[in-house]
């Protein structure tokens, strides 16, 4: 029997994790009013109550353009909030599995970026989450750090639903084409997660805490997703939507995305033995997911 307590109750880690509650794993969700990352006095206690073998840090201010006016919050929640997540599990000596991003990195290698890679974060966002980063590593040592990107699922709020929502009233969208990274379904993250905190708690080892790399097999771009999806979404429907390929400045936000943010993840799968899915079979699977449930709604 594991008991997990992942943070965020909607988040779409954490709904992706509750989908895989079984007799021998149970997991429970904390989140506000009882846990608040704003509020790091809430945290402690939450934890304590959820009495977990483990605790999976994923909830997160993920707003990235609005950081860009809220950096206070963003800090508040992302560094702040991850570091007494991370020390209420030391507190309980138990370890922490901390969710992070690829925006960490400013983009400018030409290559996937590996753990041992410079950081440098382009935006308040990317920012707040290094120094999450380092603020759980400083908290407990018994800390694994999963780096990931371009996080979609049936839940929430995210890329492959907004093209979904799009496709209902437009026939064509421009979507930028320059920016490459790697697609990453939260349910297989949900499995990945499971099989790594088993292994955390069955083996001390010191190879298999630090940082991590952990997102979908495979590349693409903005507009290589968006046409993917639609691809899928005129299958089923039997209408096209066009996918324009555009550039970053073309299409300005308030808070820079890193060019490249495609992550190298060999380190996890000779740690772990997890490699996730080729994005397209997993994105396939999340539009078939939420058409079907659009028909039945």
């Amino acid at each position: 029997m594991m008991r997990l307590a992942v943070t965020g109750k909607s988040g779409q880690i954490a709904c992706a994790l509750k989908a895989l509650a079984r007799p021998d794993l149970q997991i429970f969700t904390l989140g506000r009013p009882e846990l608040d990352l704003a509020r790091p006095s809430t945290v402690v206690s939450s934890v304590r109550d959820a009495a977990p073998d483990i605790i999976v840090s994923s909830a997160a201010y993920t707003a990235v353009d609005k950081a860009e006016s809220e950096p206070v919050e963003a800090f508040a929640v992302n560094r702040d909030g991850a570091g007494a997540v991370a020390e209420a599990a030391a507190e309980l000596g138990i370890p922490v599995i901390h969710l992070s991003t690829d925006y960490v990195f400013d983009g400018s290698k030409p290559a996937p970026y590996d753990e041992g890679d410079q950081t440098g974060p382009v935006s308040i966002y990317g920012r707040s989450k290094l120094e999450g980063e380092i603020a759980v590593a400083f908290a407990n040592p018994n800390h694994t750090i999963l780096r990931t990107a371009w996080v979609y699922s049936p839940y929430g709020h995210n890329f492959v639903k907004t093209m979904l929502r799009l496709a209902e009233t437009r026939d064509e969208l421009n979507v930028v084409a320059d920016q490459l990274g790697c697609p990453t379904s939260a349910d297989d993250l949900g499995v990945a997660v499971v099989t790594i905190a088993e292994r955390l708690l069955s083996s001390p080892s010191a190879d298999l805490r630090g940082i991590f790399h952990l997102s979908g097999t495979g590349e693409t771009s903005w507009a290589g997703f968006a046409k993917f999806i639609f691809s899928v979404y005129e299958e089923i429907t039997g209408r096209p939507v066009k996918v324009n390929d555009i550039t970053t400045a073309e299409y300005p936000t308030p808070a820079r995305r890193p060019a490249n943010s495609r992550l190298d993840c060999h380190k996890l799968e000779q740690a772990f033995g997890s490699r996730l899915p080729d994005w397209k079979e997993s994105t396939r699977r999340v539009v078939l997911t939420l058409l079907s449930e659009g028909k039945d709604a």
